[in-house]
């Protein structure tokens, strides 16, 4: 904790100079509160101080309610932070200036953002919260599909038809002519199968069977069904594994809940949302190669055009950013149903390929009313796709008449999703956000933003077109060189310190890894190696003997993937499964499979580019 409260004092001592002001004061708070607070102030106290001045910029006034737990000596500003606040806000009125210095938003931002996603396990009790706000999260979706108008479904249908209509064709044509690849993730599974031996699977849901028959997706070919068929389990609905809930790491606040699948299951959902996903961001569909109407309306693989449109925004005023909360939980299967009313192939499929039970720490197995939870492999694209169909539903309710191909469009480059974050165009955001309450989602409003010039997306914070994206720190420092994941997070942490410009803050971390990391080079971001990035230009220390380049002492992070072997027909399935894609790396790859267990660092010469 020391460490950290050290290198708020380094970032703060920076910044007050770059902002002219002093930062004296607020290490004494700072160092003061930890002492009586512990690490939670850093963790979440200044995360709720950062989210109370960014509404303060969106609605251009501190209120009074603002800031809870922070002294006020006179005026409506804490005397936290009060030399950058004072360069943003009016003292005496608590008004936003006209011109509001842009390095004291981004200082304010970072001062109290830096450590609120670092990755630490949240307290029992918080744990035991986020595991009852699931549980409650499934009752409210039940209650609120009840409230939903039928004749909002029926329109919601209608608007999903107009805009998915190539994509949902095309996946038809794709599930009758059985030529999806199913694949089988890197995690971990229900049924504990790790690495090859997933490509030996024993159980198989009787429910998959009319769509993808065990023959036809689990074997290299039929010839080998009756060799393997004995030794699967064919499960009927009530014997089927369900989904694993479990929580990881995500912020002290509150962990991250996602639903380990089956192995079954994960394969399948991979091979609906492969096509899907990429049908999706294509710009043209099918042989025929139809226009794609919402090309570039969703996204999973890039995220800068929705921080683009966010700096947009953040400029002219012209977009909203919206977040939702519980975004994934709140997907019900009813939403999934009235998506492919009319597409009852692709309705079946996506329907057998969602593990229905969860296994839920103190309540037990529980039936599922959402869709699918973060960990099921078709829980993003299907969300997109709810989530864009609800905004054309609040677009079409501002309109007040039907919507057309020509409207959608016109919307390109104006409305986009990933994931659960929205951008829309801001004279319809009322619409919108009532569209996506009424089907049953809940507005972050804490990170939803459209009135002031402040404007965030995908990792991407804006204030007037101008980036005040924060560093932030990921992990708690090394101890030593085995700690690899701190070593490498520190590393990463120093060179966005340096690249944002922050270059006395990175010369403080250059001094504690170097404790750390004896050799330490100067080196390009393309470098495998754990080294600093630099505007200097890198030193080589020899050449390489063979190929003539230069070449750098340092460190490098090493792993070997887990012993799995397979051979037989599981060895010919994934041979298979791998057939148009890159060659395999690892020529030891049916010996070896999986995340590695342990991950070592280990001293190279090796190029420094």
């Amino acid at each position: 904790m020391k460490s950290l409260k050290i290198l708020w004092r380094a970032v703060a001592d920076e910044l007050s100079a770059i902002c002219h002001t002093s930062a004296t004061r607020d290490y004494q708070t700072v160092s003061s509160r930890i002492e009586n607070e512990g690490l939670s102030f850093l963790t979440i106290t200044l995360p709720a101080f950062a989210k109370d001045f960014e509404r303060s910029l969106d609605t251009g006034l501190v209120d009074s309610s603002y800031f809870y737990g922070f002294h006020r000596s006179k005026g409506p500003l804490p005397t936290f932070l009060e030399g950058f606040l004072s360069q943003v806000f009016d003292s005496s009125s608590g008004h936003l200036l006209d011109d509001p210095d842009i390095e004291s938003i981004f200082s304010i931002r970072q001062l109290t953002t830096m450590f609120g996603k670092i990755l630490l396990p949240c307290s029992d009790a918080r744990n035991e919260a986020a595991i009852l706000q699931y549980i409650k999260c499934e009752q409210e979706i039940v209650d609120s599909a009840v409230l939903i108008p039928g004749k909002s479904k029926q329109d919601f249908s209608r608007i999903a038809d107009l805009l998915f209509t190539d994509v949902f064709a095309e996946l038809e044509n794709r599930l009758n002519e059985e030529v999806l690849v199913p694949r089988h993730g890197p995690g971990a599974t229900a049924d504990k199968l790790r690495g090859n031996s997933k490509f030996q699977q024993r159980e198989w849901p009787s429910r998959l069977e009319k769509l993808f028959p065990f023959g036809e997706y689990a074997v290299p070919s039929w010839r080998f069904y009756k060799e393997v068929v004995k030794d699967v389990n064919f499960l009927e609905p009530g014997q089927e594994r369900p989904v694993k809930v479990v929580l990881v790491p995500k912020t002290l606040k509150t962990p991250r809940i996602i639903a380990i699948e089956p192995t079954c299951m994960q394969y399948m959902q991979q091979a609906l949302s492969n096509d899907l996903s990429c049908l999706l961001e294509s710009d043209r569909i099918g042989r025929n190669t139809r226009p794609n109407i919402i090309a570039g309306q969703i996204g999973f693989s890039d995220q800068m055009p929705n921080r683009h449109m966010a700096r947009e925004g953040s400029r002219n005023g012209k977009f909203a950013t919206l977040d939702l909360s519980e975004a994934s939980d709140r997907v019900s299967k009813g939403h999934v149903s009235d998506l492919t009313l009319n597409w009852p192939l692709l309705q079946e499929a996506l329907m057998v390929t969602r593990s229905e039970k969860a296994l839920v720490d103190g309540f037990g197995v529980i039936p599922l009313v959402k869709y699918a939870s973060m960990g099921s492999a078709l829980c993003f694209p299907v969300e997109a796709m709810v989530f864009l169909t609800v905004v054309y539903f609040g677009i079409e309710q501002e309109l007040k008449r039907p919507l057309t191909r020509r409207d959608v469009k016109s919307l390109a480059g104006s409305v986009r999703v990933f994931g659960d974050d929205i951008i829309v165009p801001e004279n319809y955001v009322r619409n919108v956000i009532d569209a996506l309450e009424l089907f049953g989602f809940k507005i972050n409003i804490n990170k939803s933003f459209w009135n002031g010039k402040f404007r965030e997306s995908c990792g991407g914070d804006y204030y007037s077109g101008q980036d005040v994206t924060t560093v932030k720190v990921r992990r708690v420092f090394p101890s030593s060189r085995n700690d690899v994941e701190e070593v490498q997070s520190l590393v990463a942490l120093r060179n966005l310190f340096y690249t944002n410009g922050l270059w006395k803050t990175a010369r403080h971390l250059d001094k504690i890894i170097g404790k750390v990391l004896p050799y330490y080079p100067v080196i390009e971001p393309t470098s495998p190696l754990l080294g600093r990035h630099s505007f200097l230009p890198y030193q080589g220390e020899r050449d390489c003997p063979r190929l003539h380049r230069p070449l750098v002492r340092g460190y490098i992070a090493v792993s070997k993937p887990p012993r799995s072997t397979v051979d037989g027909y599981g060895a010919l399935l994934k041979f298979f499964l791998k057939q148009g894609d890159e060659p395999f790396a690892d020529e030891k790859h049916l010996q070896r499979q999986g995340r590695p267990s342990v991950v070592d660092i280990k001293l190279r010469w090796m190029t420094p580019f």
